[in-house]
C-alpha cells in the first residue's frame, strides 16, 4: 500500500526542502516509485534541489488547483536530474515560481479538498510507492489537510528555543488529528552539542522518537541547493543519516 509522508516544520529556515529532497531520492535509490509534491505554494523552491528550471516548467500544481490540468500532467521524472541509479524513479509536481501565480494563490488561496483529491489521483496514476509531500511552515488549513492524511508525518526542528516552542505546538495539533505515526528529526544541531544527549533530551520532552539528528554541515551549504547531497557525496555522514531515516519510513 502507498505511504503518505509530509514533511513538515512550524518555522521557516530549518532545511524541510533539502531534507524532503534528500529523503525523497534516498527511499527511490532502494528500488521505490516515490512522487514528491511541492505544497509550498506561497515560496517554492523545492525544483532546485531536482534540477528543474523554471522555464521546464510548463505545468505546475497551480494549474492543476486552477482546474486547468489532471495533478499527474505536472509530475516531471527528475530520476536522471539528481543522478539516480537503480530501478527506482522520481517525480516532482512543483509550484509556480511566477509572481503573478503566487500572488493569485495568496489573494484567492485554493480548494484543500481538491488538494486531497490530486494526492489520491497521483499515487494511483503514477502507481507510486511514496508520496511525500513538503509543506508550507507554520499551521494552516492546508498545513491541517496534509498532517491529516498522512501514514507518517515527519517534523523537522533544530536545537533552537523558538523551535522547541513551536514543534510543541505542532505536536499537539497532529495529535488531535490523529495522525497514524510522527516522527522527528533534528536539523543543523552546531559542533559543540553532544547528538547523543541531544536526540534523548528531545524524545523525553515530546515523548515522541526522533528518527534521525543532522549536524551543521558546511558541506552542505558549499552545494547551495544545487543538486541533492546523499546523490553527490553518498559516504558522508549526512547522507548516512538520511538512510537511517529512510529505513526507518520504509520498514515502520
Amino acid at each position: 500500500m502507498p505511504k503518505v509522508v509530509s514533511v513538515h516544520s512550524y518555522r521557516g529556515g530549518t532545511g524541510k526542502s533539502n531534507f524532503t529532497a534528500n529523503l525523497a531520492t534516498t527511499v527511490a535509490a532502494l528500488g521505490n516509485r516515490v512522487g514528491v509534491v511541492d505544497t509550498d505554494v506561497p515560496s517554492p523552491g523545492i525544483h532546485n534541489l531536482f534540477c528543474l528550471e523554471p522555464e521546464q516548467m510548463g505545468k505546475t500544481l497551480n494549474s492543476y488547483l486552477w482546474g486547468e490540468i489532471a495533478i499527474e500532467d505536472a509530475a516531471y521524472d527528475v530520476s536522471n536530474n539528481v543522478g539516480l541509479n537503480g530501478n527506482g524513479t522520481l517525480y516532482l509536481v512543483p509550484s509556480s515560481v511566477k509572481a503573478d501565480d503566487i500572488a493569485r494563490i495568496l489573494k484567492d488561496g485554493y480548494d484543500v479538498k481538491l488538494m486531497n483529491d490530486g494526492f489520491r489521483s497521483l499515487v494511483k496514476a503514477l502507481q507510486l510507492d511514496y508520496l511525500f509531500i513538503d509543506t508550507h511552515p507554520g499551521l494552516s488549513k492546508e498545513t491541517f489537510l496534509s498532517i491529516a492524511i498522512s501514514h507518517v508525518l515527519i517534523l523537522i526542528l533544530r536545537p533552537d528555543k523558538q523551535d522547541y516552542q513551536g514543534t510543541a505546538v505542532t505536536i499537539d495539533v497532529a495529535r488531535q488529528l490523529n495522525v497514524r505515526r510522527m516522527l522527528l528529526t533534528i536539523n543543523k544541531a552546531h559542533s559543540k552539542l553532544n547528538l547523543e544527549a541531544l536526540k534523548q533530551k528531545v524524545e523525553e520532552t515530546y515523548s515522541e522518537t526522533v528518527a534521525g539528528v543532522f549536524p551543521l554541515s558546511e558541506d552542505i551549504v558549499q552545494l547551495a541547493s544545487e543538486g541533492v547531497f546523499c546523490v553527490r557525496y553518498p559516504e558522508h555522514p549526512v547522507s548516512q543519516e538520511f538512510r537511517h531515516v529512510a529505513q526507518q519510513i520504509v520498514e515502520g
